[in-house]
């Protein structure tokens, strides 16, 4: 807050006072109080939340005649935020907002601070017409798209200062137990796990050091760190990862676990060598913060049903398929919780283990110790297991042994990396599975996608024309075309309240942006289809069809598609049309 004289904070007391917004009789208690203490008398209402330092702020803006505005809800554009550099705008506590007549629009908590104008002007080059804010909207901001990082910046500092005099020796792991930068890694470690990110990458450039997060699905870049650091930073993972600190040709993976807000926070470490150094990707696994129940995934209606169906029976494959990253683990564990029981022995074979369970066998593949998916299973079938899971089938080895294990009267579970749930099929028999022995074994096929779940702050608006047009044509042929269909069509596909088909337009949902849900977005859902394998399908399999012929027949049988499920859910209010042609535009 601008230090301000004793005029205009008595100017400023008596509009909010007339404006009612704070109680006269208590302002006067607490001014006569104050005076007497010799303190000043708005940081002794702002002390006893009388006022706030909002209200001030608007006060003081419509005092001297400047505009404020609210922070809270405005997106900022990266090409106008990169005009004023993170570190200036933390100095002088100010925030660009956008462009117009050709001067530059700045928020600001100090107005009056002409200096401080001055030097933002002769920054950007240009001339700048100033905005009040309040220093809360403004540091808000700044966490926003700049990230509290000041813990690293400190840590880099010190470990700069530290390299210079170090920089004669060899002997990294002296360097690294006694640096800061454990500090770094600790705050950015901790910044991901608040933000419910899903992986770090610390990624070398020539010059600098970028930390980008994966949240909800999207990469985006935190922070940059000068170069000089990277030594350091990678060592520390290196060493709470076990892993040989003075190896950089080869990759390397490892793991160590974390605790933030007293949750324990497993993280999977990847390391490569790269053009201007090693690269560190590091996967969060949070086992608390994922839900574990098929229908809260996002699985609903017709695809649910096929799935509870398949699972039911006593042997047989379940597959799903998918990119890195689109919830195919997650599903099967989501599965294997909904048969567990202590009348079956399940046992899982992964690499790596991604979330403990328990009441499960799970074991970690090793391949330094021989330990592969394909020896693995045999060993597996041998320890008397109903239900086996297969984190992925990798080679023609591993699918033979499944299927055999789905013929001796197994369940089994596994995963492959195909664009869909009829490209599994083709892809099982290109790994050299006999056509007859898969038709026989396969219960269900999955296909899925993730796509950002809106916010629950959230407003409502009318579909363009070419939204109407789109969604018209990937499932206008599932709406209800009449009021009285409504119920009976969406229990069936299972998104309640389905509209009418509409050529016109319909009602649309978009989540508002904030430092908790950027974007709009919080949290991610499932987009499926799923197969059954019924004797149709099963005589396409054995006369070797493609996976689109396998699709179209699929698809008179009552599949939803990703994409129709993700048109469905956009209907719904779970997500929206952008996120769906992000992730399944590729898509039928």
């Amino acid at each position: 807050m601008a230090l301000l004289t004793k005029e205009a904070e008595e100017k400023i007391i008596n509009l909010l006072v007339s404006e009612g917004l704070a109680d006269g009789n208590l302002v006067y208690s607490i001014k006569q109080e104050a005076e007497m203490g010799g303190n000043p008398v708005l940081a002794e209402l702002i002390n006893r939340k009388i006022i706030s330092n909002d209200m001030v702020a608007r006060a003081t803006a419509a005092i001297i005649g400047v505009p404020y505005v609210e922070l809270k809800n405005i997106t900022i554009d990266q090409d106008i935020l990169a005009k004023i550099p993170g570190d200036a705008s933390s100095r002088v506590l100010a925030v660009p907002l956008g462009e117009k007549d050709g001067m530059l629009n700045v928020a600001m908590v100090d107005v009056t601070n002409v200096q401080a104008t001055d030097y933002l002007s002769n920054l950007v080059n240009q001339p700048i017409r100033v905005w009040m804010s309040s220093e809360r909207g403004i540091r808000e901001m700044l966490d926003k798209y700049h990230g509290d990082f000041s813990g690293v910046k400190e840590a880099v500092s010190e470990t700069e200062e530290e390299q210079a005099v170090e920089e004669a020796k060899s002997d990294v792991k002296t360097i690294v137990q006694d640096s800061p930068i454990s500090k770094a890694l600790t705050t950015i470690l901790s910044y991901a796990a608040k933000t419910k990110a899903s992986d770090i990458h610390i990624e070398p450039l020539e010059n600098s050091l970028i930390i980008r997060c994966r949240i909800d699905g999207v990469l985006r870049k935190i922070m940059e760190l000068p170069k000089t650091v990277a030594p350091a930073l990678v060592s520390r993972i290196k060493i709470l990862s076990n892993l040989k600190i003075d190896e950089h040709r080869t990759p390397q993976d490892g793991q160590f676990t974390v605790l933030v807000d007293d949750k324990e926070i497993d993280l999977r470490i990847a390391i490569s060598p790269v053009t201007w150094g090693e690269q560190v990707v590091i996967r969060l696994l949070d086992k608390k913060g994922v839900s574990m129940e098929i229908e809260k995934m996002g699985m609903s209606g017709r695809a649910l049903r096929a799935v509870l169906e398949g699972i039911k029976k006593p042997n047989g494959m379940i597959l799903t398929s998918g990119p890195t990253g689109s919830g195919k683990s997650t599903t099967l564990y989501a599965l294997i919780q909904q048969i567990k029981s202590e009348e079956i022995n399940i046992v899982t074979l992964e690499d790596p283990v991604e979330y403990k369970m328990d009441g499960i066998n799970q074991i970690q593949v090793n391949v330094d110790a021989g330990l592969t998916f394909a020896s693995g299973l045999r060993s597996i079938l041998r320890q008397d297991p109903d239900v086996v899971m297969v984190g992925e089938i990798r080679d023609s080895e591993t699918a033979g042994l499944a299927v055999q294990a789905a013929l001796t009267g197994h369940l089994v579970f596994s995963t492959l990396h195909t664009n869909s749930a009829a490209g599994i099929l083709p892809r099982l028999l290109d790994m050299g599975i006999e056509p007859f022995l898969l038709a026989s074994t396969l219960n269900v096929v999955i296909g899925q996608r993730l796509v950002r779940r809106i916010t629950e702050k959230r407003e409502m608006y009318k579909s363009s024309e070419i939204e109407t047009e789109g969604i018209n044509s990937i499932v206008g042929d599932l709406l209800p075309k009449t009021k009285e269909e409504v119920a009976k069509i969406s229990e069936d596909l299972g998104y309640p309240g389905l509209p009418v088909k509409n050529d016109e337009h319909y009602m649309l949902a978009k989540g508002m942006d904030s430092k908790e849900t950027p974007g709009g977005y919080s949290g991610r859902a499932g987009l499926y289809e799923t197969i059954i394998v019924d004797e149709d399908i099963q005589k396409m399999i054995i006369n070797h069809s493609t996976a689109n012929e396998i699709m179209r027949l699929a698809k008179t049988k009552g599949t939803i598609t990703m994409r129709q499920d993700g048109v469905l859910k956009v209907l719904s209010g779970i997500t929206t049309m952008e996120e769906v042609n992000r992730v399944a535009s590729d898509l039928s």
